[in-house]
């Protein structure tokens, strides 16, 4: 073993001791006894190579299931599913009492609906899961090397694989478990991780081994025996705390040593691992959990008159009842019975004048059983498969597909469909939703002076609106741009600095300085090609665009290593490129809380600097007093740039003395071996120590531009009345210019701001009483929201729209349970809401303060893990799948490339889908309520003798066949406007807004309209028939006869509703509509054709007598004219008198004057009438 690794070491001489990751902070003993293993911080403890300590302690192994039933459990918890639907368990009710003699109907007839229906979702979920089954199989059957003695390496299944044990995973093969990297094919343990399954990042992730392991290889593992303790199982995929204790040291663990399971080895030959969690332990499992459930507010009113109508049913059940009570015990007169046909056997009491109040009592259940067809069985089935016909609309619209990155819209959800078309108020976030996320370093303000040329976009803009073009700095712009080919991440113009000029520059030294230090302080990792062409891959976007532009101008960022970074540097006395290397001692990460970074390296004459950028708002107070000579300027131009919608990083360094720097390493390393859950907040405030008396180099101007299309698309969607809210971390002067630019602002909005920097705040800041500052604070936010709602009263006599804008620290105190009301109440009165400096946090609570006060539609638009929470609260999230990978795509219910692609989806998509799901359950309703009815009204014509007037067959068979099929396609198919007039005339999605085509008046017309119908059919019929012969033969209409003919009114009836109903007719619809009465009568045939004891009352009722007689198709045919008259009615005097707004778009269509802007404003004005959209919201 030592010789060994004395020629290992011999080999690896350019390795030296890295004060960034080694530490030897005392002994420890690997033969302690167990029970002294496990203290406060050490709850999982490992022993890496040695099986038989690990199976004691008995963790997971690591096989995975992800399916949701066993063989076992799949039939009582698929069955437990379904049956928790208050419908389903209704029928199944039935189904269960239609065994007793109180049955209406046969058993049968009654059982086999219920089981196609919830057959055919079991089978669904069957399929769905047996896939997962499969895909488990797959993964746990995978291959990898493990080590079993001798230094010997035997491949074995993932599942087999045990906590301790060391794996070889190869590259391009993804890692079986959480894996302690240990060593790898690079001479610095460095390995690369593709993470795409776990965060949906495409960049690849750098790793690094300790270097006390960094020399272990196949043969050194034979005796190779180490000691690992950390923290618990968690779904936390960015910490690790951790020690390892190998050769009587301890040495502090991070994520940087985490080879996460489902992650992907790239670039990187091999690695070696020990195994730390296994199975339903690893990170990626405990992510697993399925996101919040969420349901469309329609799904919830759908229950909720599923409900009413069960209301209604045990209403006239308990009617019918107490009438069927009462005349049975009226029956018995004078010892006699007046219905002798009625009369009793020994062993009924259904009609037993004698027994009346049993009798009525059984005759209620009868009653349940016979009116359950007012309650659609089909209907939750009916809209799922809709939904999911919507989803792949969605998904393979053309028109949101962005060619540019090859990503189509993708709809990860389809319960929320019609929630699309009723968006209230969106909450957005800026960087990478409203813009591009690729970062453009454009101008830096260095020593004072301000560098750089190009024209954003956001002074382009701010030139219209002021009606003065940058002539000059365009047109050297487009001259540059003409003259010199894009790079990517660059757009800076500035010859006093570009090609080396800056050494002619007054203070070229500061200068140097401030390049080197965009070239050294980052964790960006270069790649060299086969051409020998350096590309970077960073953790942002900013990360790059700050490396490529020092190597832009003159400091190339070419290797990084384990302990230090080399750069190609332009010399200024030379004039040539000189190779300088740095040795990197600590890097004090970038977080939310300390807004910064910064590096400690020695350079090569000795020097110990620390180099540091971060945001303006921590950078400017830890500047020393001689190191303020720029901070004026700065300022000045950090303002400039802020107000031109760019990103600002300050830039500043120091020199630190060895005494210094080794009391601040010591602390660091303490904080970094200490193995807690506070060990971060530890290292914070290490660093907090040594980020100090600062000395100001310049400051970074990047641009981050609008995405194609969002300016159109915020106008588009403010005129379809939507609310649009803005969360961005940006100060408030870049967050208002950005406003501008993307139309969230316009000329003429009045603004009310809110924020706490007043001279007041800032002089009890001073003063440092914090319950002082924050009492002071809250009162101020609170007085500044009443002045703006004063502003936005109706007695103020403003008629002029507003805007608000708020800063991070107001907002805090604003979402206060006393403060937040007062300021919902104002933001929601305002036309655009910006929130400036927002935290994920906050963005979160805003979004569930919006929801949750209005009571209406939000949506949430995000790209970033940080806008995770914020989708997550919203009725609905939305995920751009752009350059900050793919954590929200992946927590989102919808995806899109671009933003401008939200126009589509909520004008178009979302009000079709409102408009095709709520016509769909009315209609619905509708047909039930019209089958319903009949035989209701039927039973009431028969003294409620629970005789049903249909055949049993056909009762069931009504929802499944015959008028399924026309319902679903109306829910397909069906746009009352084509996409082009949703996109012209965007007040048409307030129909949706205002719930105008499902509120309670619109469903319970509808349920009217059947009633009618219901009426209307029943009357005709048993009038037209009952009293006179039905053919030559003089034989009357019996019951087969009424009943038949009734069924035959209804189909004709509830299927040409539906085809005066649909706006957009398919041949589909034509097949299904016109199909389903022409099946019809084929099923009558057939089923009349069957014996007897099959069909019962229906054998050959149809072909011997109905079709051979006039009187059947004359009813048929004056019935259903009669029964569709109300409606047709009502649609042309609504039409005439009230239209509804898609009423007078139709009316625009026809008349083709769609291209004429007169006629356009004249109908957009006549939509705004107290009769159509924007006063309906009462109906609600």
């Amino acid at each position: 073993m030592v010789e060994t690794r004395e020629m290992k070491a011999g080999k690896r001489k350019k390795l030296r001791f890295s004060k960034i990751y080694s530490f030897a902070c005392g002994r420890a003993s690997f033969e302690e006894d167990h029970s002294r293993i496990g203290g406060p911080g050490f709850s999982r403890v490992v022993y890496c190579n040695e099986p038989f300590e690990n199976a004691i302690r008995r963790y997971a192994g690591n096989h995975v299931r992800s399916t949701k039933y066993t063989v076992l459990s799949f039939l009582p918890k698929a069955l437990f599913e379904q049956f928790r639907r208050v419908a389903n368990f209704y029928f199944l009710v039935i189904g269960t009492l239609a065994f007793t003699p109180l049955a209406p109907y046969t058993a049968v007839s009654a059982i086999i609906p219920l089981i196609v229906v919830i057959g055919a979702t079991m089978v669904k979920e069957g399929v769905e899961d047996w896939r997962r089954k499969q895909q488990d199989i797959e993964v746990n059957n995978r291959k990898v090397k493990v080590h079993r003695s001798d230094g010997v390496f035997e491949h074995i299944e993932w599942k087999n694989l045990r906590v301790g044990d060391i794996v070889k995973v190869e590259k391009n093969e993804f890692f079986p478990a959480d894996l302690l990297l240990l060593s790898s094919s690079y001479e610095d343990a460095i390995c690369y991780v593709e993470t795409m399954n776990l965060d949906g990042e495409t960049n690849l992730k750098l790793k690094q081994a300790l270097e006390v392991t960094s020399f272990l290889h196949d043969s050194d593992f034979r005796d190779f025996k180490a000691l690992v303790k950390c923290e618990d199982p968690n779904a936390n995929l960015y910490s690790f705390v951790g020690s390892m204790e190998f050769e009587e040291q301890r040495h502090p663990l991070t994520p940087k040593q985490l080879l996460l399971r489902d992650s992907k080895l790239r670039n990187t030959d091999y690695i070696y691992g020990a195994v730390i969690f296994t199975g339903p332990d690893t990170k990626v499992i405990q992510n697993s959990t399925d996101p919040p459930s969420k349901r469309s507010k329609i799904e919830r009113k759908m229950d909720k008159i599923i409900y009413f109508l069960f209301g209604v049913l045990f209403t006239i059940a308990f009617i019918g009842s107490i009438y069927f009570g009462i005349t049975t015990k009226d029956d018995l007169s004078n010892g006699t019975m007046k219905r002798w046909y009625l009369r009793p056997d020994d062993s009924t009491i259904f009609f037993d004048p004698k027994r009346a109040t049993a009798a009525s009592i059984f005759h209620f259940l009868t009653a349940v059983m016979l009116y359950g067809y007012l309650i659609p069985i089909s209907l939750y089935v009916s809209v799922e498969i809709v939904k999911v016909a919507q989803s792949i609309f969605i998904n393979q619209d053309v028109d949101m597909y962005y060619e540019e990155a090859d990503k189509p819209a993708h709809a990860r959800t389809s319960n929320l469909n019609e929630e699309l078309g009723q968006v209230d108020t969106i909450l957005s976030d800026k960087t990478g939703t409203l813009t591009c996320n690729l970062m453009e370093f454009i101008k830096c303000s260095v020593a004072g002076t301000a560098y750089g040329l190009s024209v954003t976009e956001v002074e382009k803009d701010m030139a219209r609106r002021r009606g003065s073009p940058l002539t000059n700095e365009m047109d050297y712009a487009k001259d540059a741009s003409a003259t010199k080919s894009k790079i990517k991440g660059f757009n800076f113009e500035d010859k006093r600095i570009m090609n080396g000029n800056w050494v002619k520059e007054p203070h070229s030294n500061v200068i140097q300085k401030f390049f080197r230090l965009l070239a050294i302080c980052h964790t960006a990792v270069p790649e060299v090609d086969d051409q020998g062409k350096v590309s970077y891959e960073a953790e942002s976007p900013d990360e790059a665009a700050f490396v490529i532009a020092a190597r832009e101008l003159g400091f190339e960022f070419y290797e990084r290593r384990q302990t230090s970074v080399s750069l190609h540097e332009l010399d200024p006395v030379s004039g040539k490129k000189v190779e300088r290397s740095y040795k990197l001692l600590n890097v004090l990460e970038f977080n939310s809380s300390r807004k910064r970074m910064s590096v400690i390296v020695r350079d090569e004459e000795g020097k110990l600097l620390l180099l540091c950028k971060g945001a303006d708002s921590v950078m400017f107070e830890r500047l020393a007093e001689n190191g303020r000579e720029f901070e004026e300027e700065t300022r000045e131009h950090v303002n400039e740039y802020a107000d031109i919608g760019l990103r600002i990083l300050v830039l500043a360094y120091r020199e630190l003395d060895e005494k210094e720097y080794k009391e601040f390493n010591d602390k660091f390393e303490d904080a970094k071996n200490s193995v807690s859950a506070d060990r971060e907040e530890l290292i914070d405030e290490v660093a907090e120590t040594i980020e100090k008396d600062l000395i100001l180099l310049g400051a970074t101007a990047v641009e981050d531009k609008l995405q194609n299309g969002v300016p159109e698309c915020i106008d588009k969607l403010a005129q379809a009345g939507i609310k649009i809210w803005v969360l961005t971390g940006d100060k408030m002067e870049t967050a208002i210019n950005i406003g501008f630019s993307c139309s969230l602002l316009r000329q003429g909005m009045k603004q009310i701001i809110i924020k706490l920097e007043t001279p007041e705040i800032k002089t009890l800041e001073k003063r440092g009483d914090r319950d002082v500052v924050a009492k002071a604070s809250k009162r101020s936010v609170l007085d500044q929201i009443r002045g703006g709602q004063a502003q936005l009263t109706p007695s103020s006599g403003n008629s002029e729209a507003f805007a608000l804008i708020i800063d991070g620290k107001s907002l805090a105190y604003a979402l206060e349970n006393d403060v937040k009301n007062s300021f919902l109440d104002l933001a929601v009165r305002c036309v655009s809401v910006i929130c400036c400096r927002s935290s994920p946090k906050q963005k979160a609570l805003v979004t569930r303060l919006v929801k949750s006060g209005t009571g209406k539609i939000t949506l949430a638009i995000g790209d970033g893990a940080n806008d995770v929470g914020m989708l997550q609260e919203a009725d609905i999230g939305v995920g751009i799948s752009g350059v900050e990978g793919m954590q929200a795509v992946m927590a989102c219910d919808i995806s899109i490339a671009q933003f401008r692609f939200l126009e589509r989806l909520l004008l178009v998509h979302g009000h079709w889908c409102y408009r095709r799901i709520s016509s769909m359950i009315c209609y619905f309703f509708y047909k039930n309520v019209t089958f319903g009815t009949t035989v209701f009204l039927y039973e009431a014509h028969a003294s409620f003798s629970g005789k049903p007037v249909y055949n049993d067959w056909l009762l069931s068979l009504y929802n499944v066949l015959f008028t399924s099929l026309p319902v679903i396609a109306l829910g397909i198919f069906d746009q009352d406007v084509s996409a082009q007039f949703c996109l012209k005339f965007p007040l048409l999605y307030q129909e949706g807004i205002h719930n105008v085509l499902f509120s309670w008046r619109r469903i319970l017309g509808w349920m009217f309209n059947g009633c009618c119908s219901a009426i209307i059919i029943f009357f005709f019929c048993t009038n037209s028939l009952d009293p006179q012969a039905f053919n030559s033969n003089g034989k009357v209409a019996g019951l087969e006869i009424v009943g038949t003919t009734m069924y035959s009114c209804v189909v004709w009836v509830v299927n040409c509703q539906m085809a005066l109903a649909i706006s957009y007719f398919t041949v589909f619809q034509h097949i299904v509509i016109w199909g389903g009465i022409i099946f019809w009568y084929i099923f009558l045939c057939i089923y009349g054709a069957l014996p007897p004891k099959i069909s019962t009352t229906a054998y050959k009722t149809f072909v011997e007598c109905l079709a051979l007689a006039p009187s059947f198709w004359l009813v048929t045919f004056f019935t259903v004219t009669s029964a569709l008259i109300p409606y047709f009615s009502y649609s042309a005097i609504q039409m005439k008198f009230f239209p509804m707004y898609h009423g007078m778009l139709q009316w625009v269509r026809l008349d083709g004057q769609s291209d004429d802007p007169e006629y356009s404003e004249m109908v957009r004005l006549g939509s705004l009438r107290p009769t159509t959209v924007r006063n309906r919201q009462r109906e609600r």
